[in-house]
């Protein structure tokens, strides 16, 4: 079987001997023009592969920075068939840059499930991560999903025990994605220690790459979780340095694209 864009990209990370930087924005934010031009900056900047958030009025495992993100997205128009039309145009110029699809499950509900693992998996979608939906509901959404060709990429937490891991990554494909502090997105910094230990624990039941995410905000702290981690997820800094930036009368997509360029230096220095 061919390799997925997510295998293929984590394997030439390891042989590269460096660890990867995944970048979340907001699909639509702060309106679909700026968002689809930062979209297409991201993987020049040094995003290995791209988080695109699903905008949804009620985002509950979701900290203050990407709360705001979906409602400007939403008051701006955006919508499910815009957020996969982004996709679509983004593979138009881009075949190789994983592009995982993330929020919640009422959207893709709202959508009709068969249309929507239909639709993105048509416009070049590789992986979904729906925060809302635990492995007792794999038949929903996640089997589907993985029966047309898409990852279906689960989070752990510092409260999935030993007894809970194993049903977490039962049908987890692509990678894990490691939720670095028990809490909201963006509101605390990651305790390093801890989330090494956690990552090591992961790696004994899965041969998935580990993605960390949740707090990270400076290159120095996505180098230090990048030396425990495959990869450093992104998020609320980016959309704050989005907002900062229109607020201030600045350019979105620089302030998003410098800050990426940021990160994925930290992530470079990481030892291997």
């Amino acid at each position: 079987m061919t390799a997925s864009r997510i295998e293929a990209r984590f394997a030439a990370l390891g042989k590269a001997r460096r660890k990867g930087l995944v970048a979340f924005v907001t699909a639509g934010d702060p309106d679909l023009r700026t968002s689809m031009a930062i979209l297409k900056g991201l993987p020049a900047a040094g995003a290995d592969v791209i988080e695109l958030g699903m905008p949804f009025t009620d985002p509950m495992a979701d900290g203050p920075s990407i709360q705001a993100s979906s409602l400007r997205a939403l008051k701006a128009g955006q919508t499910m068939v815009k957020t996969l039309a982004m996709v679509r145009e983004f593979r138009s110029g881009d075949e190789a840059t994983p592009i995982v699809l993330m929020g919640y499950y009422n959207p893709v509900y709202s959508y009709g499930n068969e249309r929507f693992l239909a639709d993105a998996k048509e416009a070049g979608v590789d992986g979904l991560i729906i925060v809302d939906l635990p492995p007792e509901e794999d038949d929903e959404l996640c089997l589907p999903a993985l029966a047309v060709g898409l990852s279906f990429i689960r989070l752990a937490t510092p409260t999935t025990d030993a007894r809970r891991l194993p049903a977490v990554l039962a049908n987890t494909s692509g990678f894990v994605y490691y939720v670095s502090i028990a809490g909201i997105t963006g509101t605390r910094a990651p305790d390093v220690a801890r989330v090494g230990e956690a990552v090591a624990r992961i790696k004994l039941k899965t041969p998935l790459p580990v993605a960390v995410g949740f707090g990270v905000r400076t290159a120095d702290q996505a180098e230090a979780i990048a030396g425990a981690a495959d990869a450093v997820v992104v998020g609320s800094a980016l959309v704050d340095a989005i907002a900062g930036a229109a607020s201030e009368d600045r350019d979105p997509v620089a302030a998003a694209l410098d800050l990426v360029g940021e990160l994925a230096a930290g992530v470079r220095r990481a030892r291997c």
